[in-house]
C-alpha cells in the first residue's frame, strides 16, 4: 500500500509531466488502433462519402472528450465555473485561456489519428473516389457517353479491386495514385500547420510574459512543491483529526506505530473554516503586491491578503501552463 500512496502521491505533485505522458500515450494508441482497424469501404454512390467521414471525424471527436475528462482541471474549471462571485469576481477570459490551454492537450491524439488517415489515404480515396477527373487521367472519350448514375456506380468501385469493373475507363491504379498523392500532400500540411502553430504558440508565450524564463521555472517548481506539500499535510492532518475524533467518541483509538507518532508529533485542534478553503481554491493569475511577487493563492493568502488585488500596485498576468 506505501508503495501505491507513494505512486499516486507522485502523479500529484507531477501533474503536468503526467498529463504530457497521458497525451502522448493517447497519441501513440490512436495511432495504433487506425493501424488495427480494418477499413472497408462500401464502394457505393452516396454511402462512400458518409462512411468517410464517420471514419475521419468520429473517433477523433471521443478521443477529444478523453482527452478533456482525463484532464485534472476540467475540475478546476467546472468549479470555478459555478461558483458564486462573491468578493473575487469571475473572469471571463481566464475560464477562456483555461479551456483553450485543456483543449490544446487535447487535441493531440485527434491530430495524430486525422494526420495517420490522411497519410494513409484510404479514407481520402473511398470518399472522393467518385470525382476523379476521368476526362484528364482516363478515357475521355468514352465517358461523356455514359450517364451520371453509371459513372457514378464505376468511379465509386475505385477502393474495391475485387469488384471495380471500369479499367476500360480508368485505370484503378492510375485513380488511386491520384487520390492517395492529394490525401497525402493534405496530410502534410496539417503536420506542417500544427508544427508551425505550436512553435508559434512557446514563441509568443515567453515573448508576452513579463517574467523571465527563470522566474517561470522558479514558479513552476514553486507551484509544484506547494502541491506536494500541501497533498502530504493534508493527509497528515485528516489522518490525526480522525483519530482525535475516533478517540473522543470510544475513549480510545487502535493505532499502528506510524499513526501513534504521527498523533504524538502533529497535535491537532481544529479544522479549517470554509472561507480559508474557498480562499485558496479556484484559478489563480500570477500578481504581485508592492512589486514581491505572489506565486499562488495560498501564498496569496499566508500573506494577508483577500479579494482579486485590484490595487493600482497589483500587476496580473495569465494562469501557468505547460
Amino acid at each position: 500500500m506505501d508503495k501505491f500512496r507513494m505512486i499516486f502521491q507522485f502523479l500529484q505533485s507531477n501533474q503536468e509531466s503526467f498529463m504530457n505522458g497521458v497525451c502522448g500515450i493517447m497519441a501513440l494508441a490512436s495511432a495504433q488502433v487506425y493501424s488495427a482497424f480494418d477499413f472497408n469501404c462500401p464502394c457505393l454512390p452516396g454511402y462512400n462519402a458518409a462512411y468517410s467521414a464517420g471514419i475521419l471525424l468520429a473517433p477523433p471527436l471521443v478521443l477529444f472528450l478523453l482527452g478533456l475528462v482525463m484532464n485534472n482541471n476540467v475540475s478546476v474549471l467546472a468549479e470555478e465555473w459555478k461558483r458564486p462571485p462573491g468578493r473575487r469576481a469571475k473572469d471571463p477570459a481566464v475560464l477562456r485561456y483555461m479551456f483553450c490551454s485543456m483543449a490544446q492537450r487535447a487535441l493531440i491524439a485527434p491530430v495524430v489519428w486525422v494526420a495517420v488517415t490522411l497519410l494513409d489515404g484510404k479514407c481520402f480515396l473511398c470518399a472522393f473516389c467518385t470525382a476523379v477527373p476521368v476526362t484528364v487521367l482516363g478515357n475521355g472519350s468514352l465517358a461523356p457517353g455514359l450517364p451520371p448514375p453509371e459513372l457514378a456506380r464505376l468511379l465509386a468501385r475505385v477502393p474495391c479491386p475485387d469488384i471495380y469493373d471500369g479499367d476500360w475507363l480508368l485505370a484503378r491504379e492510375v485513380a488511386v495514385r491520384y487520390l492517395r498523392c492529394i490525401s497525402q500532400l493534405f496530410g502534410w500540411l496539417l503536420i506542417g500547420v500544427v508544427a508551425i502553430l505550436v512553435f508559434l504558440t512557446k514563441c509568443l508565450k515567453h515573448y508576452c510574459s513579463p517574467l523571465s524564463y527563470r522566474q517561470e521555472a522558479y514558479w513552476a517548481q514553486y507551484r509544484t512543491n506547494e502541491d506536494q506539500l500541501f497533498q502530504r499535510t493534508a493527509e497528515v492532518h485528516s489522518r490525526v483529526l480522525a483519530a482525535n475524533n475516533v478517540r473522543r467518541f470510544f475513549g480510545f483509538v487502535a493505532l499502528n506505530k506510524d499513526d501513534e507518532e504521527l498523533v504524538a508529533r502533529f497535535p491537532v485542534e481544529g479544522t479549517q473554516p470554509r472561507p480559508q478553503w474557498n480562499a485558496i481554491t479556484g484559478v489563480y493569475l500570477y500578481r504581485e503586491n508592492q512589486g514581491l511577487p505572489l506565486y499562488s493563492r495560498l501564498h496569496k493568502w499566508a500573506q494577508g491578503l483577500a479579494g482579486n488585488g485590484t490595487a493600482p500596485e497589483t500587476m496580473e498576468m495569465a494562469p501557468l501552463t505547460s
